[in-house]
Formats: structure tokens, C-alpha cells, sequence
């Protein structure tokens, strides 16, 4: 007999990995970052030996440590290493002081029996302050790099690794934005991306490099590639990286996809010229929405890319003269690539297997996966995902993500849409213990790659500009339209949920068509006016683009604002809000819940005094889920199950 899913097991043991690195000048160690859910969200760095044999894994940030960035309120890139000899030496931010720490650990050439030994304790390099983030360690210099947000701006900033409670030295302050800080091999060149408002990094960003002097100032600052800023085409570009020999790569997406640029010729950075020796209809790069992303890695010899396409990730081998190799492994959900001594790791996935560590020994070929947690489903009980294209928008060919039920007989079973977060993330492969907890019961559950979504080049992302509110709302209804036609789903069982921008589109999906019988929100955008002015600096001018420019055209933002328009919902609506959201305000989903009531609709509101902008306690996670499934289930009138 199956046995439905368990939220505790779906969502209550599964830590999410972000950040892998090899350490060592042949790969030796893998060091990776792990956010637990059940230590409420808590973020610690581990380190173990590589290879399938590799065992003991060793924490090095133990708790009340919290390894967390506050920088745009995303944050991310918070662990820096580098090594000196036998010598490991890290810098990470913890969330308790928003500081610069430091810490060095001995034993690099240890066995797997020993573990590294600290070489003293952890001491504060910065002294509580603005927000830091997107660290890397200058080993010329002993100093971490990294960027400061302070007073509305941006600011390159270092700390030297010998003193304590600093006050960051300012490097550069550009214009606006920065950060994916990386330095040359010979610690002399400093490479970075920048972008302006009312732009976001992936619309329209600079890739700028300068000199630096023998302390480290900076010289004569440049933009090197990608946009002219503010004005002239606009050009996306992700993740600077430095060759051995002092040449930079970057990806970059001014033929209409996120390809490789690599530089050539010239001896000084206002010289360089660019080429794009590796030309696919394929995406080398997401948008950047935290720090410490990687799609593209170096390993001693030879270049290796993280590349979409269709929605699904490879992992390919670029050589000097432009061929691809496709590498054999059977993750398609790839994510932080790193390499070192023709070895390689990334966070890996596919519709069977859950998130783990993917070592390559790119020598041989030969892969090793360690999961982050035992698996939770045997292989017959997993539903997998089936590509669906369909009809969207305008009649454009749009792509989500189908899975069947794994239970259950009905003819026309029940559907779950999920809206993406973002709006420019996109709905991916890898197996989801959330979804699968709804096909365990009987659901169909459908992943909508809506207009907007990346993966799909940059004339898909495009289709939201000016269109937010319609694009993703069309979409969604016609993927449930398009299952309900085709007989997969029940015309009176259509749920849709979301979370963020997400659970705007949901809120819009019920307010503007009648595809939907009940909705959950999660932190959701309600109303456009008073994200146009009231909300963080990251976003503040993003839905300019989005939707069109405030104030001018208020009579977009009110048109497709569900709060302005709440009596066009008919049906119950269970909403989820972190009392310190700084993003979507508590205050907005409350009125948002009001003017439901006052439709005399059945309404839910589940607040969480610790949580903010996105759910990291496992506690909250599971009663969510829970909540929503019950919710659904009484109001849909379906059986308990």
C-alpha cells in the first residue's frame, strides 16, 4: 500500500547545500556550506576529504555560529578561503553581529582519520557596522575583499586578516551596485560587476576591472564589458572569472543567450578585446539575485561550464579552440561549480535523486554524488517530472514542469499549479520533496516556466517587461487549461500557490481569471503601488521594468494590483507572512486578508514572529505545508488522505 509523504520527511531533515569549493592545489578537501532547517534555518561550513570513500565530515562553524549576509537583504557569498601550505584559512560573516570573522585551521596534508586542527580562535575582524558580503581572501595582501552596503551605495571594501574590529577600508564606490568580486592570479588586477537603477544585474550590468598598486589600492577603474550603464544596448553579465595566464571570462548575453566571452590581445585592461569562442542557444549564467553563485570554473587545465537548456543543466568542457564536450554524469540540476586540480564539484540533481555533492575527477570521468540526506522515497514511488509545452501567452510557446500522481486512481486528478519566486527564477528538475508530497496524495502538480522564467534565453525573460500581472497569469491558467484538455486534471480541483512574486501571480490568477478554486500565498506582493514605493533598495525600481514607470503610469500599477481589485476574488484564500519581512511588509498581506473577509470569502493568515522574507525554520516549513494541504483539501471537498 502507498503511503502518503510526510511533511516532516518532505521538508523537516533536507539541509540545502550552497557554495562547494575544492581546497588545496589538487582538490583534496571539499568544503561547502549547509543551511539546516532543523536548527531553524542555522548556515554552517563543513569540510571533508574528497572521493566516494570520504566519510568524516568535519564541522568548522560550529553552532551559535551562523553563517548569513544581510547585504540587499539577499546576501550570500559569505565564506572566503584560501590556503597557505598545509594551512587552511577561512573568513565567513555570522548573522549574530553581521561581522568579519577569521579562523585558520592546520593539518591540510592530515589522513581521513585525522581532523584539522584550529590554530587558535576565531577572531572579529570587523566591528559591528553596515552590512558585508561577497568576501574573497587576498593571500598577496592577507586581507579579505568584499563589499559594504552603507548610506545607499555600494562600496568595495577590505579588512586586513591581522587586526581586529576594523572599520572597512574603501576601496571604489560605484556608481550604484557591485559585487562578484574576483581577483587575478598574480593578486595585481581586481575584476567586478556593476549595474544602476532602475536596472537589475540581469537585465543590464558591467563587468569592470582595474589595477591595483603593491597595497592593493585601486587603479584607474574601467568597464570592460557588458552595458554602457544606464544607456545604450542592454547587456547582462555573470561572474567574472580570472585564467591562469591573465586572461578574464565572463558570461555574457548580448547575442540573446548567457555565453561565455573570453578576453584576448592587449596587455593593459583598457586594451583588452573579447571573443566568444563558445556560441550556443544554451544559458551559462541566473540572474543574480544573492552572492556566491558559480556556473563556471577553471580546474588547473581547462575551462568547465554549467549550461541550460530547455530548463535542464549539463555540465560541459570547453577547450581553447571552441569544441564542447558534454561530460557523461546524470544530474541535470546543476548548481555552484567549482574546480581545482582536474577536479571538480557542484551541487547536483535530477527527478530521482535529491540536492548532494557531485565530485568529478575530470582525469578519468569517473563521479561520485553524496546526497544530503538519505534518501526519503524508493524510485517507484517518485513521480517524474514530464516536460509540458504549451500555448501560453500571446499564443507563445511556453514550457512548466508536469508530475503525475504517484497515488491514487482518479481519472482527473486534482492539480497544484506553483508559481516561481522571482518572477525570474525558473522551475527546475530536481527532486522535490514539496512536490512530491503532493503527488504522494493523489495531486498533479504542475512547475510553470511562465514568461519571465531564465534557462530559456533572454527574449523568454523578456516577455514579463511591461507585462507582470499578465503574462505569468495567462501562462499559469493555460498550463492548468492545457491539463485540463488533455484530461490530467479536474476542471473544479485547480489549486495555485506561491511565494513572493510567485504569490503575486498566484494572488492575480485569482483576481483576473476563474482557472483557480483556492489559492496559498507566502510573503505575497499584493499591491503594486506600494511596492513602487515602499520597498528595499535592491528592488526598489524593479518593477519599473516590470510593469512601468511610477508614477507615470499608476494606472498599471492599480490596474493589476489584487488589493485594489479584491472583490474579483471567489474563492478561499490561506496566506503565510514572517513578522520581519522587510520585503512584503506584514502590514500588506494583512489588508490583503481584510478585503477578502470582507467578501465574506473563507481566509486564513499564518504569521511567524521570527521568520522574514522566505521560511528557513523547519518548524514553519512543515506547518505551511500542512496547513495548505488541509486548507485545500477542506475547501476543494476532497477526502482526508
Amino acid at each position: 500500500m502507498h503511503t502518503p509523504l510526510a511533511a516532516r520527511i518532505a521538508l523537516g531533515r533536507m539541509p540545502t547545500l550552497r557554495e562547494p569549493r575544492l581546497v588545496g592545489d589538487s582538490g583534496d578537501w571539499v568544503l561547502w556550506l549547509e543551511q539546516r532547517p532543523q536548527e531553524r534555518g542555522r548556515t554552517t561550513a563543513l569540510i571533508r576529504r574528497w572521493g566516494a570513500g570520504a566519510t568524516a565530515v568535519q564541522e568548522l562553524t560550529p553552532a551559535p555560529i551562523n553563517l548569513r549576509s544581510r547585504v540587499h537583504d539577499y546576501g550570500g557569498g559569505v565564506l572566503a578561503q584560501a590556503t597557505d601550505g598545509q594551512e587552511l584559512m577561512l573568513a565567513w560573516i555570522d548573522d549574530r553581529d553581521g561581522c568579519v570573522w577569521f579562523q585558520t585551521w592546520q593539518g591540510l596534508d592530515q589522513s581521513e582519520a585525522n581532523p584539522l586542527l584550529a590554530h587558535g580562535p576565531a577572531r572579529r575582524l570587523s566591528r559591528p557596522g553596515a552590512p558585508l558580503a561577497d568576501g574573497q581572501l587576498d593571500p598577496f595582501r592577507r586581507r579579505w575583499l568584499g563589499v559594504m552596503e552603507d548610506d545607499g551605495r555600494d562600496w568595495l571594501v577590505s579588512l586586513q586578516l591581522d587586526q581586529e574590529d576594523q572599520t572597512p577600508d574603501r576601496l571604489h564606490q560605484p556608481a550604484d551596485f557591485a559585487g562578484y568580486i574576483a581577483l587575478g592570479p598574480r593578486g595585481d588586477r581586481l575584476a567586478w560587476v556593476e549595474w544602476q537603477q532602475p536596472n537589475m544585474p540581469w537585465d543590464n550590468s558591467q563587468l569592470w576591472g582595474a589595477d591595483l598598486d603593491s597595497e592593493g589600492r585601486i587603479i584607474t577603474p574601467m568597464a570592460l564589458a557588458g552595458s554602457e550603464g544606464t544607456t545604450g544596448a542592454e547587456i547582462s553579465v555573470f561572474q567574472p572569472l580570472w585564467l591562469p595566464d591573465g586572461r578574464l571570462v565572463v558570461a555574457e548575453d548580448g547575442s540573446g543567450w548567457w555565453n561565455l566571452l573570453r578576453s584576448t590581445g592587449g596587455t593593459t585592461l583598457d586594451s583588452l578585446q573579447w571573443e566568444r569562442p563558445w556560441p550556443m542557444e544554451a544559458e551559462t549564467a541566473m540572474p543574480q539575485w544573492v552572492y556566491g553563485m558559480r556556473t563556471s570554473a577553471w580546474d588547473g587545465r581547462q575551462l568547465l561550464a554549467a549550461v541550460c537548456r530547455e530548463g535542464c543543466w549539463q555540465l560541459n568542457r570547453l577547450s581553447e579552440q571552441g569544441t564542447i564536450q558534454t561530460l557523461d554524469q546524470p544530474f541535470d540540476d546543476l548548481a555552484g561549480l567549482h574546480a581545482q586540480g582536474e577536479r571538480a564539484v557542484a551541487i547536483a540533481s535530477n527527478s530521482t535523486t535529491g540536492q548532494g555533492l557531485l565530485e568529478i575527477d575530470l582525469s578519468d570521468g569517473h563521479w561520485h554524488h553524496h546526497p544530503a540526506a538519505e534518501p526519503a522515497l524508493s524510485a517507484e514511488c517518485i513521480s517524474v517530472a514530464e516536460p509540458l509545452w504549451f500555448e501560453g501567452s500571446q499564443g507563445r510557446r511556453t514550457h512548466a514542469w508536469y508530475y503525475p500522481p504517484s497515488a491514487g486512481s482518479a481519472e482527473r486528478p486534482p492539480l497544484l499549479v506553483k508559481s516561481h519566486s522571482g518572477p525570474t527564477a525558473m522551475a527546475r528538475r530536481g527532486l522535490s520533496l514539496g512536490i512530491q508530497y503532493w503527488t504522494s496524495r493523489g495531486w498533479g502538480v504542475v512547475d510553470v516556466n511562465y514568461g519571465g522564467s531564465t534557462g530559456f534565453g533572454r527574449a523568454y525573460r523578456e516577455r514579463l517587461n511591461g507585462g507582470w500581472g499578465l503574462v505569468d497569469v495567462e501562462d499559469c491558467a493555460a498550463a492548468a487549461q492545457a491539463l485540463i484538455a488533455a484530461g490530467r486534471a479536474h476542471p473544479d480541483q485547480i489549486a495555485i500557490e506561491g511565494g513572493s512574486a510567485g504569490g503575486f501571480t498566484t494572488l492575480a490568477c485569482l483576481c483576473f481569471t476563474d482557472t483557480f478554486r483556492v489559492g496559498a500565498c507566502r510573503y505575497a506582493v499584493s499591491d503594486l503601488t506600494a511596492m513602487a514605493t515602499d520597498t528595499h533598495r535592491f528592488e526598489a525600481r524593479y518593477a519599473e521594468r516590470l510593469v512601468g514607470i511610477w508614477p507615470q503610469e499608476r494606472e498599471r500599477y492599480e490596474a493589476r494590483s489584487p488589493l485594489l481589485h479584491a472583490e474579483r476574488i471567489h474563492c478561499p484564500v490561506i496566506f503565510f507572512q514572517g513578522d520581519k519581512d522587510k520585503v512584503v511588509p506584514p502590514e500588506q498581506t494583512e489588508r490583503m486578508a481584510t478585503a477578502l473577509r470582507a467578501n465574506g470569502l473563507p481566509v486564513e493568515v499564518h504569521s511567524f514572529p521570527n521568520e522574514g522574507h522566505g521560511f528557513r525554520d523547519s518548524h514553519v516549513q512543515i506547518s505551511v505545508l500542512e496547513a495548505t494541504e488541509r486548507f485545500f483539501r477542506t475547501h476543494l471537498g476532497l477526502n482526508e488522505g
